[in-house]
């Protein structure tokens, strides 16, 4: 077998070493999993619903061990692994609630009743990226377990530590054998052999766009379900009555949040001209504090990057740009590059216009409203977004305008477990979390009671 080197990128070590499962492994693991679907389809509402309880509970009992191994695996802060953990340990105990709320409908018809009801799917295959393995691991699981299917789980085999873990510890609360499979691999082999395999019934993939793509051609040939959460070059627009303060303080988290990994960061924020100075001062003492170093330390609000590829794709973005202000990084080891905001800068510009993935950010001024909206538009992704304005007929008149999924007034937050999260346009195809993700794991089945026959 070869192995698979899992790399801690604040030291650039060696963190754990794994076996990678060959594709021979992958069939009995889906042959596997579908023995034991039939099985779990067959349980009731109420057991299905105990067992997630069960494992959410034992995911918030283990919460310190899940952080540390997902702050070192990732590169995140501690403070934000704890949050994720615990955001994790939510959607566990959200779908817990969800078995019994498959509910069918009864519709009348000529001669007749019809009923429907929602099946499961099957055995489905889970794709998950680097940057938020426990999180968004937690949003693909616990809907499609709720929803009575079998889960085979590839993590990105750069970060699969809570993952595995996580398995571990479903096993130990009693989900039956089989249920829950985690395999190790690259997207490029392992991945493709999951998609294409005619026994797993839907794809739910989170990842670039690139490979997005490259999953719903391959899932055409089955006719697999598909959800695709893909890539973001997300928006804020600040207007000149917006808190300037809390909309400058945010982008420690909005863009520079788990180093800019995240597929909502809001990279491109445009700002009222007649704001700008005031906007860019308060964006220079942001950045330039921004604690940047070891993600143990209780006091780190940044991390590194998950490799060093990764930071020389997001310097290839910078070297040509004109850099406004840079915070700080540590020396020596590990994968680090520092906070960064671009101004001035056009629209059209290669950092301006595509995802980099790190902690960068454009500042882009703007004249007026329909202005603003437009050049939010302009862009092949539609993810998240944020307006910041004290006019409330104007934050629900952009709102409505802006072509983007997970949108927030005068906030940079894009996810609640019980809401839908998904995007338009290159950003993907479907909804997770809320009862939306539940109702993208079951297919619905419709049947006739002909009642005319006395």
């Amino acid at each position: 077998m070869n192995a698979i080197n899992v790399i801690e990128p604040a030291t650039g070590q060696v963190l754990e070493t794994l076996e990678q499962t060959t594709e021979a492994e992958l069939d009995l693991v889906i042959a596997r999993a579908a023995k034991a679907q039939n099985q779990w389809s067959t349980e009731s509402p109420q057991r299905r619903a105990q067992t997630l309880l069960a494992l959410a509970d034992a995911i918030e009992r283990h919460c310190e061990e899940l952080a540390h191994l997902e702050a070192r695996n990732v590169g995140m802060p501690i403070s934000d692994a704890r949050g994720a953990v615990s955001g994790a340990a939510t959607t566990f105990r959200y779908y817990s609630a969800s078995p019994e709320r498959l509910l069918g409908q009864t519709i009348p018809v000529d001669g007749g009743i019809d009923m429907t009801f929602r099946e499961p799917i099957g055995v489905v295959g889970l794709i998950t990226p680097w940057n938020y393995p426990l999180t968004i691991a937690s949003w693909k699981i616990a809907p499609a377990l709720a929803a009575g299917n079998a889960v085979v789980l590839k993590p990105s085999e750069m970060t699969p530590l809570t993952s595995l873990r996580l398995a571990e510890l479903a096993a130990e609360v009693g989900l039956p054998d089989g249920l829950l499979n985690v395999v190790i691999g690259p997207g490029s082999s392992l991945g493709r052999k999951l998609v294409d395999h005619p026994s797993i019934g839907k794809i739910a993939f989170t990842g670039s766009t690139s490979v997005g793509k490259e999953i719903a051609r391959r899932a055409a040939d089955t006719v697999k379900r598909v959800t695709l959460e893909l890539g973001g070059k997300s928006a804020a627009l600040v207007f000149a009555d917006a808190d300037l303060d809390a909309a400058a303080e945010g982008l420690v988290g909005a863009v520079f949040g788990n180093s800019g990994q995240d597929c909502c960061a809001r990279s491109r924020v445009f700002v009222q001209r007649s704001a700008l100075d005031a906007f860019l001062t308060k964006v220079h003492d942001v950045v330039t504090s921004i604690a940047v170093g070891d993600p143990l330390l209780e006091s780190t609000q940044m991390g590194p990057l998950i490799s060093a590829g990764q930071v020389e794709r997001v310097a290839s973005f910078v070297d040509d740009a004109s850099v406004f202000v840079r915070g700080s990084i540590p020396s020596g080891a590990g994968y680090w590059y520092p906070p960064t905001v671009l101004y001035p800068i056009q629209d059209d510009a290669p950092a301006a216009r595509e995802e980099i993935f790190g902690p960068v950010v454009s500042i882009l001024p703007f004249d007026s409203e329909d202005e603003a909206v437009a050049r939010a538009n302009n862009t092949v992704y539609g993810l998240a977004g944020s307006i910041w304005t004290s006019d409330a007929a104007r934050s629900l008149r952009v709102a409505r305008s802006m072509e983007a999924g997970a949108l927030a007034v005068n906030s940079y937050t894009s996810v609640r477990v019980s809401t839908p999260f998904g995007g338009f346009k290159q950003s993907g195809i479907g909804r997770e979390l809320g009862p939306d993700a539940l109702d993208a794991y079951t297919e619905v089945k419709n049947v006739y009671f002909d009642t005319s026959i006395r």
